[in-house]
């Protein structure tokens, strides 16, 4: 009889460090997908895989102690087929946070004058120009498609002179709450 009470003990410990380690083990693989973590947290999975397969083989006589085993198990399967899912996502590039920001350094280094889809003039400019002073709040009221291709083209003129380029970008950039025209003289290739 006392070594069925030493068993249980045990057994009730165990579970607890399982309990301890499958929280762990959640909080890790919140943190890699994320990605503050840079490796995925393969060796505290094995450990919680061991202990979990140790007492899978082993018949748990105490009912309530079997009840929390089986409530962890089934806790821990559904974790490991959401990380499963996630990983696959991952490895196939469609985990939606990797490719939101794919989607953010993608806009960050493609100036707002050139949009993905076609070749920009300077009609997407002042679009991107409208809707970004839009978004901040600020007054677009005497704003005109004219006034800003003014503007643009003594900019132009006045960084070809100064960089000795043949051309200069545009884009759109939101500052402190304000929005701004930023150019990008464009050396010729030699």
């Amino acid at each position: 009889m006392a070594d069925s009470t030493q068993n249980t003990t045990a057994i009730a410990e165990e579970l607890g460090v399982l309990d301890n380690k499958l929280k762990q083990l959640k909080f890790e693989y919140e943190q890699y997908f994320i990605g503050f973590r840079p490796r995925e947290p393969v060796l505290l999975r094995g450990d919680v895989n061991k202990i979990v397969a140790r007492y899978s083989n082993t018949g748990i006589q105490n009912t309530a102690l079997r009840f929390r085993f089986n409530n962890l198990c089934a806790r821990f399967y559904a974790l490991r087929r959401q990380w499963d899912a996630i990983l696959r996502q991952i490895e196939e590039g469609t985990y939606q946070r990797h490719v939101f920001k794919a989607k953010l350094h993608e806009r960050e280094r493609r100036p707002a004058d050139q949009p993905a889809a076609s070749p920009a003039g300077p009609a997407d400019l002042f679009e991107a120009y409208l809707a970004a002073r839009q978004s901040c709040g600020e007054d677009v009221k005497g704003l005109t498609r004219e006034r800003l291709d003014q503007l643009v083209a003594q900019q132009r003129s006045a960084i070809q002179q100064r960089y000795g380029c043949e051309e200069v970008r545009f884009r759109v950039v939101v500052e402190d709450g304000r929005t701004k025209l930023k150019a990008s003289p464009v050396k010729a290739r030699a």
